[in-house]
């Protein structure tokens, strides 16, 4: 069942502000009166206090995401909040505190979530923490402990190192022992990519990146490549595998799906993996990944930032700066209970 789409209601069911999607781009979103949707089966209805926005928010308002809901949709994909009412076989109970990555709906005064999908959270976690988590954090451990697995000593380059999936695969990858090179495209990126772990950086702007990456490999390269961004710096990139090196493809947030050489995958015996999840097919190991996430967080080693956040009013700003990629980390939609 989708978690996404506000579900068709009664004649007197109460109402919710929330945001459609009603043509594709940025110009065809607006704020509304919605009917709240009701928790089916296996779902429960979820008071959203904090909204994480993805890049693949932006890929489904534009409709160039594998996911497209007819229209008008409610978009946004991570949500905290709290329980309102839950359905017997959800797991879930009126009360709990929960994080959750929704398929669509999540920019609005209240989502349903499917059981499976949400994380319970303790009661110290702020929303805006806790809606940081589900995707990048998850995004991150699928790719350095299930889709391959990350060994100490290992040299891990992070592409688009300041962004929320790159800080979150920094701390990671950190975490598990290895030797992590940050790349971004500023240097205050660079100063937070330490901050958060990173043992060198390199400014991805300047022409000899991949040089600087080389001398601080003793002329190697590194083992294993993280990269959230593809277009040109995925190329480029690939010339820093090391033998037997692998390449993670975790998305395209340049907007580029790049063509990526074999020979050269080939020539070093390297490998490139796709780094996708699913509910659907991935439960048990995902519900593996959340626990170790929780304990994680618990500990202090994972410790979301939060480059700006905004009000439930300002969406359409956010998305933009989003896609200028003006913030760093998550970027978080704060939203109040409405007074009535």
């Amino acid at each position: 069942m989708s978690a996404g789409p506000p579900t068709s209601s009664a004649e007197h069911t109460p109402s919710m502000r929330g945001w459609l999607s009603t043509a594709p781009g940025l110009a065809g979103i607006e704020i509304g009166r919605l009917s709240r949707p009701i928790a089916g089966p296996g779902t429960a209805l979820v008071r959203v206090e904090a909204a994480a926005l993805n890049f693949s928010d932006l890929l489904m308002i534009d409709d160039h995401y594998q996911v497209r809901p007819a229209r008008p949709f409610v978009p946004g994909q991570e949500i905290a909040g709290t329980v309102v009412s839950a359905a017997e076989n959800s797991g879930l109970a009126v009360g709990d505190r929960v994080a959750s990555k929704v398929e669509w709906g999540g920019f609005a005064e209240y989502a349903v979530v499917r059981g499976d999908m949400a994380m319970r959270i303790p009661g110290e976690m702020s929303a805006c923490h806790a809606a940081a988590l589900p995707v990048v954090y998850t995004t991150a451990l699928v790719a350095m402990t299930e889709s391959t697995t990350i060994t100490a000593g290992e040299t891990v380059l992070v592409l688009a190192a300041a962004g929320g999936v790159g800080l979150a695969t920094v701390e990671v990858a950190k975490q598990l022992g290895a030797r992590v090179i940050a790349a971004t495209g500023a240097t205050e990126k660079c100063a937070l990519a330490r901050a958060h772990g990173a043992d060198e950086t390199v400014d991805y702007r300047d022409k000899d990146w991949t040089d600087r990456v080389k001398a601080m490999t003793g002329g190697r390269g590194v083992d294993v490549i993280v990269d959230p961004v593809g277009g040109e710096v995925t190329k480029q990139a690939l010339r820093l595998l090391d033998w037997g090196g692998r390449l993670l493809i975790v998305g395209f947030s340049s907007g580029e799906i790049p063509q990526i050489p074999a020979n050269r995958l080939l020539l070093r015996r390297a490998s490139a993996i796709g780094v996708y999840w699913s509910h659907d097919r991935d439960g048990p190991m995902l519900a593996r990944i959340a626990r170790r996430m929780l304990d994680l967080s618990a500990a202090g080693v994972i410790r979301p930032h939060i480059g700006a956040t905004f009000a439930f009013e300002d969406l359409p700003t956010a998305l933009v700066a989003l896609r200028g990629r003006m913030t760093t980390g998550k970027t978080i939609l704060t939203i109040p209970q409405e007074t009535t």
